[in-house]
């Protein structure tokens, strides 16, 4: 079997996987008497206890349209009633997104933090199955309330309202991420601005001159003191790896599509060489900055953005080993799926190749059909260019 050939076969499991099991369970048991999401499953497929965090609304609302995009069966309805519950129990007064309530929609934590606005704003620009054009228009508020609200006055924002003196680099990532997704849906306009904006800080700020990419910073953009400002984290090499090719081949500007490509490629091979354990064929958690390993569990989600990473890379370098590395990263994220209830997974693998055996978390849910969706489109890319050439 060729490594394209490989790859495609782990994709077809996947995506069986996810339209037999998964989109199934998490869309009847998932989802509560009132339409939101719930927090988390048992192994047993039962709803777990749970408060309910602002972030898993919109990304099981990704998932299940998603899941709709890859051949899964999914009633818009669940889709529409989750969308109508998440406005209803999350938007504050002043246009942010709360960051928990409980299960009957009382306000738990009524702060404000970047990472779930970024969630919010991805979300939406998938809605428009069920929204038509509102989808831009219920965006438009959200988006102005953000930017003004945690904009910091040197360069990107603040990671919660109000601020704080720590900065972060991962929420800035999903803010990417949904600017990526609404300028794919809608073209160009003020969603090219914050993409570039962003693109500017990873590749100014974000990430040192090794290559690597920092987590955490102070007030000036500064790496943080301490063990904080040291780390690096594998699964975050993959998915600004991913970002990144996906912003060159938006762009224009050719210099910034090859400075992009580089940083992605280099993101990339950091994040296999030293963030990857061969004896459990996984990536690991965390590295420090001198790539050491700093905490060697292993998490579902780093093995997603894996599959994400060397499946995009294989199409603009179109080298056949990295289709082998999207089919072996498939195959460790395929390891969590192995659960007694079809459908769920585990979330934490253990460095001594234990799976803990808890609740499945619905946050994952979203990891999991990202990277479906990204290895499949690359793969489709991939058969294009193959019958283009024959």
């Amino acid at each position: 079997m060729s490594p394209l050939e490989e790859a495609r076969a782990a994709c077809a499991r996947l995506k069986r996987w996810l339209a037999e099991a998964a989109t199934p369970l998490w869309s009847q048991a998932g989802v509560d008497a009132s339409g939101a999401f719930e927090e988390k499953l048992g192994q047993d497929g039962r709803p777990v206890a749970s408060l309910r965090r602002a972030r898993v609304q919109p990304r099981q609302l990704y998932a299940l349209v998603g899941a709709e995009r890859l051949g899964a069966q999914v009633d818009l309805r669940t889709v529409r009633r989750g969308l109508a519950a998440f406005l209803t129990r999350y938007v504050k007064p002043n246009g942010l997104i709360r960051a928990a309530v409980d299960g009957d929609g009382r306000v738990l934590d009524d702060g404000a933090v970047l990472y779930d606005q970024a969630f919010a704003l991805f979300a939406l620009a998938d809605m428009d199955i069920v929204l038509g054009p509102a989808a831009e228009a219920s965006t438009e508020a959200l988006r102005r309330a953000v930017l003004t609200a945690f904009r910091h006055p040197v360069a990107g924002f603040y990671s919660a309202f109000p601020p704080t003196g720590v900065l972060l680099s991962n929420p800035h990532m999903h803010l990417f991420e949904a600017a990526l997704a609404w300028i794919e849906a809608e073209g160009d306009g003020e969603w090219r601005d914050l993409a570039l904006e962003i693109k500017a800080l990873a590749l100014e700020v974000f990430i040192d001159d090794q290559g690597a990419l920092r987590e955490t910073f102070d007030d000036a953009w500064r790496p943080a003191p301490g063990l904080a400002g040291r780390i690096v984290e594998p699964g975050h090499q993959f998915e600004w790896a991913w970002l990144l090719l996906r912003w060159a081949a938006l762009t224009d500007d050719a210099a910034d599509a090859q400075a992009c490509r580089r940083a992605a490629l280099r993101l990339i091979e950091i994040g296999e060489r030293y963030g990857v354990d061969q004896a459990r064929g996984v990536a690991i958690n965390a590295l420090l900055d001198d790539f050491s390993a700093h905490d060697d569990e292993a998490r579902l989600w780093p093995q997603t953005e894996r599959i994400k990473a060397h499946a995009l890379a294989a199409v603009e370098t179109g080298e056949a080993g990295r289709w082998t590395l999207a089919a072996a990263a498939v195959r460790g994220l395929e390891a969590y799926l192995a659960t007694p209830t079809p459908g769920l997974w585990f979330d934490r693998l253990t460095p001594d190749g234990r799976m803990v055996d808890e609740a499945a978390p619905a946050s994952s849910f979203y990891h999991i059909v990202c990277a479906i969706e990204a290895l499949s489109t690359a793969l489709a890319r991939a058969d294009t260019r193959l019958r283009v050439a024959s």
